[in-house]
């Protein structure tokens, strides 16, 4: 047997049993940042005690087991780092689009109470356009009827005028008839009156 060899597993028993607390005190820690970095923190002592073990004792295994086990952290504090990172990406994405999300809902409120007040301004200005109408109608009627209450009460007064002017030019033309009457009477006898003379003076 190497003469290492029980030095060599006596500093392992030996690191084991002192990273027994530690390690259940790590199980203990969320699996977050502050865990990851507890657990990097002791398997980096591990191996430095290591590799100081092998220096001492002159194994190059110890040595060797050493810087495995540093490069291992190494790589494991890189996976870590890269693990934050992207979770970090996550969350910064997810952060930025939930505010864009609810800069979208804030537009889309803003658009919905600009359509609502266009909407409401137009129904007032439809309303007002409607009673204006409205108006208008009901002052052209009444001017209608005022025009209508005017005539008439025109023709009322001149109505007796009209009338006296109408029988006057009837009694008139009555008077016309009559004296024409009159004159073709006339004629008609003396007409007759000269055919009697005619004959008289035919027979003697």
């Amino acid at each position: 047997m190497n003469v290492r060899v029980i030095p060599r597993t006596a500093v392992n028993t030996w690191l084991r049993l002192a990273r027994v607390p530690f390690d259940a005190a790590i199980n203990l820690l969320p699996d977050n940042g502050a865990g990851n970095r507890a657990k990097l923190a002791v398997e980096r002592a591990d191996a430095n005690a290591r590799s100081v073990a092998g220096a001492v004792m002159l194994d190059s295994e110890l040595r060797e087991d050493a810087r495995r086990r540093r490069a291992a952290a190494s790589e494991r504090e890189k996976a870590t780092k890269l693990r934050g990172k992207a979770q970090r990406t996550t969350e910064e994405s997810q952060t930025r689009a939930e505010q864009r999300s609810e800069q979208a809902q804030r537009r889309r409120k803003e658009a919905d109470s600009r359509a609502t007040r266009r909407r409401e301004q137009a129904e007032q200005e439809h309303e007002g356009r409607r009673q204006r109408a409205a108006s208008a109608e009901k002052q052209r009627k009444e001017a209608s009827r005022n025009v209508e209450d005017r005539v008439e009460e025109h023709i009322e007064e001149t109505a007796p005028e009209k009338q006296l002017e109408v029988l006057e030019t009837q009694a008139a033309a009555q008077r016309e008839r009559e004296e024409a009457l009159t004159v073709h009477d006339e004629a008609q006898r003396l007409g007759d009156a000269a055919a009697a003379v005619k004959d008289e003076r035919k027979e003697s």
